[in-house]
């Protein structure tokens, strides 16, 4: 397990664009190890409610609840059940939600959960510990779905050279350590030139998306972020991919304008009223001083927008981008 600390992107640009005021109620829809959470509480006399689905970061985070004086409310679910949770608290509206996408530094680190092959470890990448997980999927699917992961989550090119290479293995032995997987994935896409990722970075991001359903929990959790938002409140995003990000951006266009659509549950001459105003009208970047501190914070945007007093939207009324829904019949949940 790695002792290097976990350091939270773009913190100073993610409380300027978020502007906590004192009595607020806000969202850190992606605990993790509270680094948002705790910005945001020291910025204003406020209230936070974290939500993250791995049990450990809930487990980790109790000296922080001591800390602000009952000021930061854990909840142990997916941030794409933020409203019933919050119902469940008598939280109707908030002021604030901000996401920070992807797979933590603290996951990484620890080889146990199967996330990254820097660190050896059992093939899982579930953020809550639940099955079936990464592993299941590598030993169970079948050639054409494992490159079509691949290419839909990873937009990895050699997909199919790939999915046919892990099939073969399988059959000699079973893929149960990140090791072993990413060893596979090397000799069948080996490194060519001056390639800086490891060939195995876009089959694990493939992989870890998939079995957490992480495009299925965005656009969920940015629907009900639209319906907690009381008018004036901000929704601040950060994200580290295209796919991911391409999702909140048609998102946040679609909703305010920036990209009208006409709701096909309306007449066809009536237009959809904008339900967010853009804070800023591009996304924004980390600094070069931090990319430089930590390289995590490279791939880096953040985007953000302001609720108006517009009813929201109906749901799935814009195509956001998401890559077609694969489905496998031993998986349940979020896929089938």
């Amino acid at each position: 397990m790695s002792a290097s600390p976990h350091i939270p992107v773009m913190l100073k640009e993610v409380v300027t664009a978020l502007a906590p005021k004192p009595g607020g109620v806000y969202v850190d829809a992606t605990f993790g190890a509270g680094g948002y959470s705790r910005a945001i509480l020291e910025a204003a006399d406020c209230t936070v409610y974290g939500f993250d689905r791995d049990p450990t970061a809930i487990e980790r985070a109790q000296d922080i609840i001591v800390e602000f004086g009952g000021r930061l409310q854990l909840i142990n679910r997916p941030f794409a059940e933020m409203r019933e949770a919050l119902d469940e608290v008598d939280v109707e509206v908030v002021d604030g939600i901000v996401f920070d996408l992807g797979v933590s530094s603290m996951q990484l680190d620890e080889g146990e959960r199967g996330f990254s092959f820097r660190h050896d470890g059992p093939l899982s990448m579930r953020m809550d510990g639940a099955k079936p997980d990464a592993a299941d999927v590598v030993a169970r699917a079948d050639a054409k779905d494992l490159a079509a992961i691949f290419k839909s989550y990873g937009e990895e090119k050699r997909a199919g050279a790939i999915a046919r290479a892990i099939v073969r293995e399988r059959e000699n032995a079973p893929i149960e350590t990140t090791g072993r997987l990413a060893s596979i994935v090397e000799k069948a896409a080996p490194v060519y030139g001056h390639q800086r990722i490891h060939p195995a970075t876009r089959v694990f991001q493939a992989l870890r998306i998939f079995v957490n359903d992480e495009l299925g929990q965005l656009i969920a959790g940015l629907y009900a972020s639209e319906r907690l938002l009381r008018p004036a409140g901000r929704l601040v995003v950060v994200t580290f991919h295209s796919l991911e990000d391409r999702i909140v951006k048609r998102f946040i266009a679609a909703r305010s304008g920036a990209r009208r659509e006409a709701s096909r549950h309306l007449p066809p001459t009536e237009e959809v009223p904008a339900s967010f105003e853009l804070v800023y009208k591009n996304s924004v970047a980390a600094s070069d001083e931090e990319a430089e501190i930590n390289p995590r914070a490279r791939s880096a945007k953040l985007r953000a927008a302001q609720r108006t007093d517009a009813q929201p939207a109906p749901d799935g009324d814009e195509q956001l981008g998401a890559p077609r829904e694969i489905r496998l019949s031993f998986m349940h949940g979020g896929h089938k």
